[in-house]
């Protein structure tokens, strides 16, 4: 290869080297005779991350050394960064029957196996100190964490069929989100995490971002989440945005079929080190990512990068500061590039947003654009309908 020549892809290569491949189509039948156990929300999106590649080099639930140095190293214990522990967790007495290969099972359906290597207590005021940086039981994380079993499950796992979700035409594995990127040949992609409709803020951190690469991969989580808007709306916001206002070839709406956690900066670095391995080069953190209440701080998600370098991380963060429409500078603008105080600033807070959807009035256009309000306001007035 000449030095003018260019190299046959582009994608980054999965945190590991490898992308983790566990989906082995079957008949569930042949697995009748095995124990089972039925998937919370969250250990099957995690079934499914583990088993597509999302979480590689994961190929399975961790065992105690690497539950224990992600949780107090940020670290697997061979060194390869990973911030949050992916286990599976049961009861005492479930833990005492289920022995070896397991078949695991979504509404008495089987989804999936798991050989079972280890079992072991699960140390949770620990895990929330640590991971949540906070033992109160108000936040989300934590009551998930004190609610669940007391045992995890460690082993490999394997996905009998991928679960295509609500949205299978946005629905792809990271190995066909790559196919999709190589495809179009871009050289450089930048991924943005949402669990929220669009405003005009975010996308002006998307079209920013794009001025520097070639593609966006729009990448919603459509997992469990407490927040207020359902999956179905979000998408159809995203769909009508994209439609009207992004160049089509160089964006890419594929949702993410992750559980919240609402672990802040902890969930971040996660978010980051997945989009890696989904084919991004690029990952957009912006204030208070992942983040629930005032349990971090602001920019915590972005300071927590500091503890990887860049060849460990394998992709670039991209860290931006509150965006928001300034009424003097007529333009999105961030405390970077406006001169103006806050009493020209147009914020809405997401209180006042949901009592002008309740109410049935319009948001302004410098807040969010008139196509994803409508669906907003729409969705409203059904529920409260």
């Amino acid at each position: 290869m000449t030095t003018t020549e260019l190299p046959a892809t582009f994608l980054p290569t999965p945190l590991g080297g490898t992308l983790v491949n566990r989906v082995r189509l079957a008949d569930p039948a042949e697995y009748a005779h095995l124990p089972a156990l039925e998937l919370s929300d969250r250990s099957f999106a995690d079934l499914e991350l583990l088993a597509t590649g999302a979480y590689s080099p994961l190929s399975g639930f961790l065992g105690e050394t690497d539950y224990l140095s992600v949780i107090e190293h940020l670290r697997l214990s061979d060194g390869t960064p990973w911030s949050l522990p992916i286990t599976l967790p049961v009861t005492e007495a479930e833990a005492a029957r289920l022995r070896g290969r397991i078949r695991l099972t979504r509404g008495g359906v089987t989804v999936g196996l798991l050989d079972t290597g280890e079992q072991y207590a699960a140390r949770k005021s620990f895990e929330a100190r640590e991971v949540y940086r906070t033992e109160d039981p108000a936040h989300p994380g934590v009551a998930a964490l004190y609610a669940q079993g007391d045992v995890n499950l460690a082993g490999e796992v394997t996905l009998l069929e991928v679960p295509r979700g609500e949205f299978p035409r946005h629905h792809r594995t990271p190995a066909e989100v790559r196919a999709v990127i190589e495809a179009r040949g871009w050289q450089s992609t930048v991924a943005f995490q949402t669990r929220n409709p669009i405003h005009r803020a975010h996308e002006y951190l998307h079209k920013v971002a794009l001025e520097l690469v070639d593609g966006l991969l729009l990448h919603p989580l459509v997992g469990t989440t407490n927040d207020d808007v359902p999956a179905d709306t979000r998408m159809q916001a995203y769909e009508v945005l994209l439609e009207h206002y992004y160049p089509a070839q160089r964006t890419l709406l594929s949702t993410y079929p992750a559980a919240m956690r609402y672990a802040g900066p902890r969930e971040a670095i996660l978010h980051a080190l997945s989009r890696r391995n989904y084919g991004a080069t690029h990952f957009i953190v912006g204030r208070d990512h992942a983040g629930v209440g005032h349990y971090y701080g602001t920019y915590d998600a972005q300071e927590i990068f500091q503890n990887f370098t860049a060849g460990e991380l394998g992709i670039r963060i991209l860290k931006f500061e509150h965006t928001f429409y300034c009424q003097s500078c007529h333009q999105m603008v961030s405390p970077r590039t406006c001169p103006h105080d806050a009493s020209h600033h147009l914020i809405l807070s997401g209180t006042k947003v949901r009592e002008k959807l309740r109410a049935g009035e319009a948001l302004p256009p410098e807040f969010t654009r008139p196509e994803v309000a409508d669906v907003l306001r729409r969705a409203y007035a059904r529920q409260d309908g």
